[in-house]
């Protein structure tokens, strides 16, 4: 383990392993503390091992959203749900609708039970979003298509470059209201939004031009000599075997499936997907230069978000009380132990994983802050 200690990048996979195993152990439970503890966890993580990198800063972005989530779902709720419960709050002028629209309302009285109902769904759903936003904040995009394996590259580069949109998009965004607030223009309102829009997309547009060239310069789609009948066999292959992958994963983080729908099939499907990419990639002209290494460091963080995962899933699996929260009647959710166990063992990446290169530390906030008071001072 001293070896890992070394500071050096965390292979990318293994981020997204355990932000995944946050994200399916979040969607087992409805209790708000076990939620606000997950939360909880996965910003530790980020906090202790985000690098200085303009796509570290996504997860701010996805707690934003996440809390927009939670009003909308909320919203949603009050204003066109059906209510449940007996505990009336507040009764809001509503419209009487055609029976087609059975279980569709337009105001109507709103119970407390509805309120906790959609403000606990919300919050299950937000927690979703910030493990996967703690993925983005953690994990190199570049470094996560490096590591994709040969069969499955040009699908990665697609995916890659749709989760480098959101950090890309936050970069920009900073960028463009560092410049109009250096150069005395406002950077809140309509007319900031409507002057920083224009640059914004010219940055994307920009990015999609550089892009395309690098593709096209490094040989991009370049394939071997592979005879049809196989290449059909092995797209084939891989597509039941990601399919039944994914139909297995649903079964493991759906109550209620049945137990053939969940952990044989996706053993099956990744016993398929992996034969598949083993024939597919020697099809494959390409070559990698330093690739990140999967020591016992990323067997520890991936191992901690599949315990994460499994505890929780276990709990709910054994019926265990206080995974979810009370609503009808109403009550103060508890706290189980295993829920308590499982973000303790969420959170022990912040110590687990190698530290990270100097060059890719943060600057330590005194600097941090002369260095953003000397370009005003000059100005």
């Amino acid at each position: 383990m001293s070896g890992d200690r070394l500071p050096r990048w965390l292979h990318p996979g293994a981020w997204w392993a355990w932000a995944l195993g946050l994200a399916a152990a979040a969607s087992r439970t409805t209790n708000p503390l076990i939620l606000l503890l997950i939360i909880g966890a996965a910003a530790v993580v980020v906090q202790s091992r985000r690098p200085a990198a303009p796509w570290a800063r996504s997860f701010s972005f996805f707690v934003r959203l996440g809390i927009i989530v939670i009003v909308v779902r909320v919203l949603v709720q009050v204003l066109f749900s059906t209510s449940i419960g007996t505990t009336v709050l507040v009764t809001l002028p509503g419209l009487t609708l055609p029976d087609w629209l059975a279980g569709v309302r337009l105001g109507g009285p709103v119970t407390l039970e509805s309120l906790l109902l959609a403000l606990y769904d919300g919050l299950r759903l937000a927690t979703i979003l910030i493990c996967i936003g703690s993925a983005n904040a953690l994990a190199s995009p570049t470094r996560l298509l490096k590591s994709v394996p040969a069969a499955l590259y040009e699908l990665g580069v697609s995916v890659v470059v749709a989760l480098t949109f959101t950090p890309q998009l936050v970069s920009d965004v900073e960028r463009v209201r560092t410049t109009r607030r250096l150069r005395g223009r406002p950077t809140s309102g309509p007319r900031a939004i409507a002057g920083s829009a224009l640059p914004v997309l010219e940055g994307a547009l920009e990015r999609s031009v550089s892009l395309a060239a690098a593709m096209d310069s490094r040989g991009y789609g370049r394939r071997g000599a592979v005879s049809a009948a196989r290449r059909r066999t092995t797209a084939v292959f891989l597509l039941g075997g990601l399919v039944a992958a994914c139909i297995g994963v649903y079964g493991l983080v759906s109550a209620g499936s049945p137990a053939l729908l969940g952990l044989p099939m996706l053993a099956l499907g990744v016993l398929s997907a992996v034969i598949s990419m083993v024939a597919a990639s020697r099809a494959a002209v390409r070559t990698r230069y330093r690739p990140d290494p999967w020591s016992l460091a990323e067997w520890v963080v991936t191992g901690a978000g599949v315990a994460t995962a499994g505890l929780l899933a276990g709990g709910s699996w054994l019926g265990v009380p206080g995974l979810d929260a009370p609503i009808d009647p109403p009550g103060w959710p508890t706290l189980p132990l295993i829920a308590v166990l499982a973000t303790l063992v969420a959170a022990t990446p912040a110590l687990t994983a190698p530290p990270l290169p100097l060059t890719a530390r943060p600057l330590p906030p005194d600097t941090r802050s002369a260095r953003t008071r000397l370009p005003e001072a000059v100005a």
